[in-house]
């Protein structure tokens, strides 16, 4: 597997934040201009935070129309959006809450549906939101990889390919005893530009792995960060210290 990337890493993961932040807005003045709106797609877990605290910072001073601005998430836990492990929460309360009002135009997962019932309704509001694209094509795509490889709820040993012809799905995560809709492989490799924002060291052995371009890698990260589309990588030094000659 050839891995096409844009590589970029900082000393801190605040650092790394600073630089995503102005990626994020960058690609937002784009697509406005472009397109007269921009589509994005947040990840949870711990890395974005730098990032979300940045984006809340410059947003007020940035020159955007957030009224255009779309954002979706590329999974969420099956939890309602008050609860401590909800995506949603975690950007809402760090980002979007400090948007000028009246803020972007929020696509929430409804975790607190049953998983089924919320992958039905995200589906339909992708249909909604992308008339006559058959593929949902995000403007940006953020996501995270975890220590074993796996990016928004997609898993190893997960049959990526029982997913056909679905844009988002339900899944149970057993080793986490966890219920969540995720956006499915095509609908994350299509985005016009992914970014895979990645921070500590628990994070170094697999990023080693998927930027080491092993064609033995078929990691759901890995399959993601193949994709033909622009894909960066923005690291702090802890998680790119398992890159070889990075």
């Amino acid at each position: 597997m050839t891995v096409r990337r844009c590589l970029e890493i900082f000393e801190t993961a605040e650092a790394a934040g600073v630089s995503g932040a102005e990626l994020f807005l960058g690609a937002a003045r784009e697509a406005l201009t472009a397109r007269g709106r921009f589509t994005v797609a947040l990840s949870g877990g711990s890395s974005p935070i730098p990032l979300f605290r940045c984006l809340a910072e410059e947003a007020p001073r940035a020159g955007i129309d957030w009224r255009a601005v779309h954002v979706f998430w590329a999974d969420e836990r099956c939890v309602p959006p008050e609860h401590a492990e909800s995506n949603f929460r975690l950007a809402e309360g760090l980002f979007l809450s400090k948007l000028p009002a009246p803020g972007a135009v929020i696509h929430r997962i409804a975790g607190e549906e049953s998983p089924d019932e919320a992958a039905r309704r995200y589906e339909a509001d992708l249909s909604a939101s992308f008339p006559g694209e058959e593929i949902p094509v995000f403007d940006l795509l953020l996501l995270g990889v975890g220590s074993d490889g796996h990016t928004a709820s997609l898993f190893p040993g997960m049959d990526l390919d029982g997913f056909s012809g679905r844009n988002a799905v339900a899944v149970y995560v057993e080793k986490m005893m966890s219920h969540r809709v995720t956006l499915t492989l095509p609908v994350l490799s299509s985005a016009r530009r992914i970014v895979f924002f990645v921070t500590g060291a628990a994070k170094a052995e697999i990023v080693g792995e998927i930027l080491g371009g092993s064609g033995e890698v078929h990691y759901p990260a890995a399959l993601v960060a193949a994709s033909e589309n622009h894909v960066s990588w923005l690291l702090d030094r802890e998680a790119a210290s398992g890159i070889v000659n990075p």
